[in-house]
């Protein structure tokens, strides 16, 4: 087990549009490895992409702003192995193959941490067994060119499965640990008590807990429910004076099962604005209040 939780900082920048769309040697792709060199002297301990992240684009342009990022940049730059995307197939040799292709669009040798995204393909016993794709994550840990191996994906239960396998060093979360959301809490917790890493990404889910009601949450329309709740989310914070964006963001950076927060950042304009928002000073009396509410709803 490699703890990576010592290098991690608060906030970890993830970058799945960056890049989308742009094609080499445009202005588009120049304009987007600028703001990849920006993220990557931020000071945030890691950026984070996937190999299919924007059809790879994502790691390309991570890889051109590289050249001109400090020397120790590429030491934190975490990515994701995934399916294949014409055949499927989610296996050992995919994971290889996974790895070479986003190793050579980052211009890298070695990872500091790898994960298996969103292996939907396969079951987790499938994944866990001779040939599956774990098989290949531990080789490549064995191997010294990836220091630690993690899972990334939705599905709570199946997180559960992986991280008791006690295989994994890292554990990525999304849309499961937010002020609308706590069903990743018992994920947390044994990933703690494993000596897990563990990412919370998109504290924002999705969007709704910045842009309100007229956005998706997890990537779909609002239950009356879940509107029910942003709106109570939404009186509590004016009472308090405070922006409900800066105090979901906090809500997840503040607790103690959460070792960094992975915020969508794609241009120098949103990590400036994530810098301001983690900046923001949140009352503490709010956050009782928060756990009543969130008691009230069964959260």
């Amino acid at each position: 087990m490699t703890r990576i939780a010592t290098t991690v900082s608060p906030l970890t920048l993830g970058t799945s549009g960056l890049g989308r769309d742009t094609v080499p040697g445009s202005s588009e792709e120049a304009a987007a490895v600028a703001d990849a060199v920006a993220l990557l002297r931020s000071g945030h301990g890691y950026v984070d992409t996937s190999n299919n992240y924007s059809d790879g684009r994502s790691e390309a342009v991570i890889g051109l702003a590289l050249r001109d990022a400090d020397a120790d940049a590429a030491a934190r730059v975490i990515t994701k192995v995934d399916v294949d995307p014409v055949t499927g197939a989610f296996d050992r040799d995919r994971v290889l193959r996974s790895f070479e292709e986003s190793t050579a669009r980052l211009g890298v040798d070695r990872l500091p941490l790898l994960h298996l995204h969103d292996p939907y393909a396969v079951s987790v016993a499938e994944a866990m067994a001779p040939n599956g794709a774990v098989e290949g994550l531990r080789e490549l840990r064995d191997a010294g060119v990836v220091d630690a191996i993690g899972i990334a994906t939705y599905p709570v239960d199946e997180m559960r499965e992986y991280v008791a396998t006690g295989v994994f060093d890292a554990v990525l979360s999304h849309n499961c640990f937010t002020l609308l959301d706590q069903s990743a809490t018992p994920l947390f917790r044994a990933a703690q008590e494993r000596g897990v890493t563990v990412f919370n990404a998109a504290p924002f889910a999705s969007g709704i807990l910045v842009k309100g009601a007229t956005s998706t949450y997890t990537y779909r329309e609002p239950s009356p429910e879940i509107l029910a709740r942003l709106a109570q989310l939404e009186e509590l914070c004016r009472a308090h004076g405070v922006e409900l964006p800066a105090v979901a963001l906090h809500f997840s950076l503040r607790s103690p099962l959460v070792d960094s927060t992975v915020v969508g950042v794609k241009t120098r304009a949103r990590l400036t604005a994530l810098d301001q928002l983690a900046a923001v000073e949140i009352p503490g009396e709010i956050w009782p209040e928060l756990d009543a509410l969130h008691g009230s709803w069964g959260a």
